[in-house]
């Protein structure tokens, strides 16, 4: 079976709390969910209907055991997902406090974490040649034997070898408490560029990237670096995504958000479902910045990630063009 989605990298159990608005030293009771950017895209895209699996690691314990069980749930293929003995599967808290603050505090990632004991002779590189999308992140490539990986598995599908209907895509999920500076980050970004033809990520995470800017000056910035589409969040002004030939803006889809860590991730998943679909690229943005809008307003992530029929409703409420559904 040929994937049309293979994603790469971190994975975790989150632990999101009932209370809303209040600090962690006050929650008293909390939800588990599966989670890691990479592992919720290979979710978010299964719930559009599409083949994903994702190539992480977790350590060989009962919260592994946990991911293994939401995964085959959600549709993701688990194959590639493997306990690493010595490594304790990574937790995730976080406090929500709408509508903006949702501090993240990490567990079980020092001095290392599974997903960053991937091995790059460990890699299916026939499969991950033959996927229709190959997504990847930023923070992968934070450690040694998981950068090393990332860069065997995009030089198993180098740019040029890419079918017109193939996408490698890189999520520039900058995270500073797994870096030592900026430029370390942007020294080992530059390194997987040339073999990515999707970049996705707002004006901060650009700006580690490629420098700071306008997200028009950002997006050139990706382009000349050989990326074929570059997509930069802007907040509350929607997000902008650029190619060589034309640049297009999604209006924000206001909600009133819960809980907006989901919605990168779920905006990531509807990203691939339309780039699959072969959509305009206007389409292809407002449906993804309605899926992402859709799980901000929920508590969970992977387990809001929306079904076409609900993002479709939202866009056909807010005054959208419904994209017509196409198979692959």
């Amino acid at each position: 079976m040929t994937h049309e989605l293979i994603t790469m990298g971190r994975i975790s159990v989150d632990i999101y709390p009932h209370d809303i608005g209040v600090g962690l030293a006050d929650v008293t009771s909390f939800g588990k969910y599966l989670g890691g950017s990479p592992a919720n895209v290979a979710v978010a895209a299964a719930r559009h209907g599409r083949r994903t699996a994702v190539i992480t690691r977790t350590g060989d314990d009962p919260f592994g055991e946990f991911l293994h069980q939401e995964l085959r749930r959600y549709g993701v293929d688990d194959q590639w997902v493997a306990p690493v003995p010595a490594l304790q599967t990574p937790v995730t808290f976080c406090a929500i406090q709408p509508p903006e603050d949702f501090p993240l505090y990490f567990y079980g990632r020092s001095p290392s974490a599974p997903d960053w004991e991937i091995a790059a002779g460990e890699l299916d590189t026939d499969a991950i040649a033959a996927a229709k999308i190959f997504w990847s992140t930023v923070t992968g490539l934070s450690r040694e034997r998981s950068r090393e990986a990332q860069v065997a598995a995009h030089l198993a599908r180098p740019q040029e070898s890419l079918d017109t209907d193939q996408h490698t895509i890189l999520d520039l999920d900058y995270r500073p408490m797994f870096w030592d500076s900026v430029e370390q980050a942007r020294e080992q970004v530059s390194r997987i560029l040339p073999q990515v033809t999707v970049a996705v990520g707002n004006s901060e995470e650009c700006a580690v990237a490629v420098g700071a800017g306008t997200p028009d000056e950002q997006a050139d910035r990706l382009l000349e670096a050989g990326v074929k589409l570059a997509v930069v969040k802007r907040g509350a002004e929607g997000v902008m995504a650029a190619t060589t030939e034309e640049r297009v803006v999604s209006k924000p889809l206001p909600v009133e958000t819960v809980n907006g860590l989901g919605a990168g991730d779920s905006f990531g998943g509807a990203l691939v479902h339309g780039l699959l679909s072969g959509w305009p690229l206007e389409q292809v943005l407002d449906y993804a910045n309605a899926a992402g809008a859709l799980v901000a307003a929920e508590i969970a992530c992977s387990e809001a990630m929306p079904t076409p029929e609900k993002v479709n409703t939202m866009l056909a409420d807010r005054g959208r063009t419904v994209p017509q559904e196409v198979s692959a």
